[in-house]
């Protein structure tokens, strides 16, 4: 072995003995709450890809959504012709708020989505749950966001996973979570004249 070949691999072995202990420490297992949020694209695909995971191990799992309405999208027509048996999936928007342009009606509407989440939350079977896009609902007032952090305080079973996506996450949701990422937009094809494609936003 080259001296480079042998600094490489004492440094890795090292690195790996510290891993190692670090990961000795790690022991505990407990339902998660999970937020999405930033202004970045991939809320909603990294949650779905949870989502597959656990479709995958045989996990029972849920999602509800809160905005999208009943367009035709690569997961929820995946799920639903494949994976009904594993994940409830529930479409209860009936689309982006500047489209439908009534409060009331979108209020109704997220309450009926905020009353459908807390049922499946409550079912141990159900190990993971999806709130796709709550963090909009929460944010224009439809749902409350006290009343969704002291459900989830109270009711979540200790290990059942609830993932919950949206821009403009409440300062509530983010202290009471477990696991936080923001999507940082850095480069978006939008800004250049490219619409939504299937495949990739849906």
């Amino acid at each position: 072995m080259t001296d480079d070949t042998e600094r490489h691999n004492a440094k890795m072995a090292k690195k790996k003995a510290a891993r190692d202990k670090i990961m000795a420490t790690k022991t505990d297992e407990k339902g998660l709450i999970i937020v999405h949020t930033g202004k970045g694209k991939g809320k909603s695909s990294a949650a779905f890809g949870m989502i597959f995971r656990c479709i995958a191990h045989d996990m029972q799992c849920a999602v509800v959504q809160f905005i999208k309405g009943g367009m035709s999208t690569g997961e929820r027509d995946l799920i639903l012709s494949k994976f009904s048996d594993t994940c409830a999936f529930h479409t209860m928007g009936e689309g982006f708020t500047w489209e439908t342009q009534d409060k009331s009606r979108d209020t109704e509407m997220a309450q009926a989505a905020w009353a459908k989440a807390r049922d499946l939350i409550r079912d141990p079977a159900n190990k993971m749950v999806l709130l796709d896009e709550i963090n909009i609902a929460i944010r224009y007032d439809y749902v409350d966001a006290a009343e969704v952090v002291a459900f989830l305080r109270a009711e979540k079973p200790p290990m059942t996973h609830v993932v919950l996506t949206g821009r403009n996450a409440h300062a509530y949701l983010i202290e009471a979570a477990d696991l936080v990422t923001e999507m940082e937009l850095v480069k978006h094809p939008f800004r250049a004249g490219i619409k939504a494609q299937i495949g990739v936003e849906y």
